[in-house]
């Protein structure tokens, strides 16, 4: 009953205060039921999912007051309840969220035709005989992969996570239950994590990283090369991969920490197994495909098409069922979840809440020296991301509005000040179960509870912010 307390008084206490200048009345009602949402995310009274529905259904309701601004209300022929219900269903024909669904969908497969099992069991083969080594293996899976695959969602949640999902099982390691850190909490932040950092590492790991340089070269008129890119990430960037396993370890520890006897189980069980059956075979061809298409397909096809045509060639092959798929309660709720934070945080920008953080955010900055208004703008457009579910929708809505901001500020190399604000935005994936498309995957895995998840969120956040300021703008901005 007290938390469900929380978030109420946050949402109440922040709309019966009067909005800060500049800010409209009902873009600042708008933020105070916003607030109540990741309040409520965190305290969880009820389910995630529950809270995130809530939260858009109560905007939708309130719409008149506190999503559409007086001049929208009085146009002629203007529904506002009409506008409300298809503003409230716009994040569930998200693209990106069906490509998460659909990597819920894809582990499935993995499931149901034990090819999942039997990779799990290869691993474990290969290096199980302690956790730390195979948190190596899962992270060195992701970077092999980064360079050419455009998309967060497809690579860590469509390819990663349905093979890391098969390995606490074989420790014991259990979901949504105590057991779950012996050794699934910890894999599963490792897998998850590290698909922060190689979407920084590389230009090609991830879309807003693209969507970023074309808006830094329309607005600054700077070009950036995939080798440009790699040559200012790498100092901070390979540091934190090769560090990301051990520093999960000690910070997130599993109370397996060396299991020798488990290799030889896994070699027993892979020989039960016998050869690949039919359906494995026919998995495999598909998930070959598909990642073939989202690493080299990306200019005559979509992620999420791709996925979603993978997806109906195994129902069509037998791999799974329809009953399978609609008893998939992961994948149904992470698309609540995921749609009603996507449309949540579209109505950041839409109420113009966005801007006015923007334009306050350059006000403050006046009188800061060039390097430290340069620190200032890459920490607020990294904690920023709290307010979005999506990092291009973050880099869409505000990464040329810093741009400009960094502009109005005297003797600020704009060149260096758009390479630091673009590599943020795979590290800044890190800081919440909704601030990515591979998060609710990870978040709904039932490995990594709510207050553990937000916790590592903050710690990890800071540590990769912290090594991009320390380590990589000293070194971007001596390239003057």
């Amino acid at each position: 009953m007290k938390r469900g307390l929380i978030p109420l008084v946050i949402g109440i206490g922040l709309a019966l205060l009067p909005p800060p200048d500049g800010l409209a009345q009902h873009a600042w009602y708008f933020f105070a039921i916003f607030c109540a949402v990741v309040a409520g995310l965190i305290a969880e009274p009820i389910p995630s999912q529950a809270v995130a529905f809530t939260g858009v259904t109560l905007v939708t309701v309130l719409a008149k007051w506190a999503l559409f601004s007086p001049a929208e209300l009085a146009k002629p022929g203007f529904n506002w309840t009409s506008a409300a219900v298809n503003w409230g269903l716009s994040g569930f024909g998200n693209s990106t969220v069906w490509l998460v669904v659909g990597a819920f969908i894809f582990a499935l497969g993995y499931e149901k035709t034990g090819l999942g099992r039997r990779i799990a069991l290869l691993l474990v083969r290969a290096m199980g005989r302690t956790t730390l080594m195979l948190g190596y293996a899962v992270a060195a899976s992701d970077a092999v992969l980064a360079p050419f695959t455009p998309s967060n969602s497809a690579r860590s949640g469509g390819i990663i996570f349905p093979i890391v999902r098969n390995l606490p099982d074989l420790y014991g390691s259990k979901p949504n239950d105590p057991s779950s850190r012996k050794i699934g909490g910890y894999v599963m932040w490792v897998a998850f994590a590290t698909g922060a950092v190689t979407s920084s590492l590389f230009l090609t790991a991830l879309t807003p990283n693209i969507l970023g340089i074309e808006i830094i070269r329309k607005t600054v008129h700077v070009e950036i090369s995939w080798m440009q890119w790699f040559l200012a990430s790498a100092p901070f960037a390979l540091p934190l991969l090769l560090l990301l396993p051990l520093l999960a370890y000690w910070i997130y520890p599993p109370e397996i920490k060396r299991s020798p006897e488990v290799v030889d189980w896994a070699r027993e069980e892979l020989a039960k197994m016998g050869g690949l059956s039919g359906r494995e075979v026919t998995l495999i061809a598909l998930v070959v495909g598909a990642v073939l298409l989202w690493m080299f397909g990306a200019d005559f096809i979509n992620a999420t098409t791709v996925a979603l045509a993978a997806i109906a060639l195994m129902l069509v092959a037998g791999v799974f069922k329809w009953e399978d798929v609609a008893a998939n309660r992961q994948a149904w709720s992470t698309l609540v979840l995921l749609g009603s934070l996507i449309t949540l945080s579209d109505g950041l920008a839409r109420t113009g809440f966005v801007k006015w953080f923007a334009d306050t955010v350059a006000t403050h900055l006046a009188g800061f020296s060039p390097t430290t208004a340069l620190v200032l703008l890459t920490t607020i457009y990294f904690l920023s991301h709290y307010m979005f579910a999506s990092t291009t929708a973050h880099a869409a809505a505000l990464l040329q509005v810093m741009l400009a901001v960094g502009l109005s500020i005297p003797g600020m190399p704009i060149a260096q000040l758009a390479m630091v604000l673009a590599l943020t935005h795979g590290i800044m994936s890190v800081i919440s179960p909704y601030a990515t498309g591979p998060a609710p995957v990870y978040y709904g895995a039932g490995y990594l509870p709510t207050k553990d998840f937000w916790r590592l969120g903050a710690i990890f956040g800071a540590i990769f912010l912290g090594a991009l300021l320390v380590i990589g703008v000293p070194l971007i901005l001596a390239q003057r």
